[in-house]
């Protein structure tokens, strides 16, 4: 494994645990309530300021995953919006690059001439 493969893992264990030791009580002691979640994520400018960010940083991974993805012939695309989906932008980026790196290490490099 490489050095920016270990890093990108590393980001990929964080960006799950982090996120969810907070949402995991958030849904033990709520449960699924989505009304809740979104009064809660816009409670005050600082955190709607975060839920803005993630919004638009969300829409961009969408849209990075699918023009590199496919420029690099990646398979099984939806695995990284599904995770995305799951935990958040935290897991979704780090894994894509994960595999983008693996994809890109173990694809010939061509010179142009």
């Amino acid at each position: 494994m490489s050095n920016a493969e270990t890093i990108y893992f590393i980001l990929c264990i964080l960006g799950t645990v982090l996120p969810l030791s907070q949402f995991v009580p958030f849904l033990i002691q709520n449960g699924l309530d989505v009304n809740l979640f979104i009064e809660e994520l816009f409670a005050n400018r600082i955190s709607a300021f975060f839920g803005m960010d993630v919004i638009v940083s969300s829409l961009v991974l969408w849209i990075f995953v699918y023009w590199e993805g496919s420029r690099l012939g990646m398979k099984n695309l939806w695995i990284y919006i599904a995770s995305h989906l799951l935990v958040g932008v935290s897991l979704g980026l780090p894994l894509f690059l994960l595999m983008r790196q693996r994809k890109l290490e173990e694809t010939p490099v061509e010179f142009k001439t």
